[in-house]
């Protein structure tokens, strides 16, 4: 492409896996010809997988990301049920951003260089498993703590927008958990993005109760098909956002529970996904069975992760039981 005067047609991202990755591309010149094709090539951190970048859409018009990494469901990187997410290899990634339309076959169809011509792309040459002049391990960032960290204070603006300080959760006051309203009962698929969506919230990932505002955002409501919406039993109002319910429980003194249908908390690893209903005063999740990881997080956060003796009584849970 690079020869041919050919750059991207649409937004190409670059995130290479480690510092020793990125210093090596860089050495032997792949990354600047991902550069000279118009690619942004981001820091070696987090982020791709889950939208961690400036997405900038004014419309809700169904839309796609094309990734080569490993998540392939709506809403997966922005949040928004419109956008399609869908795997490739890093080979037709590339090629399909150089056109700019998923139907594009680098097999058998041309694109347009820079004289007019149209030109079709070589297929890649095989990479070998070692550099030839082996890996660069790049610039160390490590900054060792120091022997005694018990005089070190945390200096965290009480008015920062995206930072809060979290303190330790109160000790379990050993009483059981009693008439506990359902907050959500959630129909299908539930993954760690229903749950806790990424996308735009990741920049209030530091600041809990702001993140928080998207607990169950994409869950579906077994009651009322909706997303992320519910019924308030103590109020009676319909189509609230169950982080809403869910405060006005916890105003109230009531712990509530999640009802969850298969493996619920599949997905991403994500610790919010049980921080949040702890903060917003959640006693329980029960599952007709849960994704392994988010089962351990709910534990380790203080929140029973219950599953059904039988599963077919996930269908016998009423909007108002307690």
């Amino acid at each position: 492409a690079k020869a041919f005067g050919i750059e991207i047609a649409t937004q190409l991202m670059v995130t290479p896996g480690s510092e020793q990755v990125r210093a090596t591309i860089e050495r032997d010149g792949q990354l600047e010809s991902l550069r000279s094709i118009g690619a942004t090539v981001l820091a070696n951190a987090c982020g791709p997988c889950i939208g961690q970048w400036r997405r900038a859409r004014e419309n809700e018009d169904a839309n796609t990301i094309v990734t080569s990494y490993n998540r392939n469901f709506p809403a997966r990187n922005d949040a928004r049920p419109q956008t399609m997410n869908f795997i490739a290899s890093p080979e037709m990634t590339v090629a399909l951003a150089l056109a700019g339309r998923l139907s594009f076959n680098p097999m058998t169809d041309t694109l347009t260089d820079a004289q007019g011509n149209a030109v079709m792309l070589e297929p890649p040459k095989q990479a070998p498993d070692v550099p030839e002049e082996d890996f660069d391990p790049g610039n160390s960032s490590y900054i060792a703590p120091p022997e005694n960290g018990s005089s070190v204070e945390v200096v965290v603006d009480p008015n920062s927008p995206r930072i809060e300080l979290i303190n330790p959760w109160p000790a379990w006051d050993q009483k059981d958990i009693v008439d506990a309203p359902v907050v959500m009962k959630v129909q299908g698929k539930c993954t760690t993005d229903h749950i806790s969506p990424a996308g735009p919230w990741l920049s209030l990932r530091g600041h809990l109760t702001k993140f928080s505002e998207n607990f169950l955002m994409g869950g579906i409501n077994a009651y009322n098909g909706e997303a992320g919406k519910g019924l308030d039993v103590l109020s009676g109002e319909t189509g609230v956002a169950v982080s809403h319910i869910a405060r006005h429980y916890q105003a109230e003194g009531l712990k509530w529970v999640v009802v969850g249908d298969s493996n619920y908390g599949e997905g991403s690893s994500r610790e919010h996904a049980a921080l949040s209903p702890k903060l917003l005063g959640g006693g329980a999740v029960i599952a007709r069975s849960f994704a392994r990881i988010h089962e351990t997080n709910l534990k380790k956060q203080g929140l029973l992760a219950l599953t059904f003796s039988d599963s077919a009584d996930y269908d016998k849970i009423r909007e108002d039981d307690r």
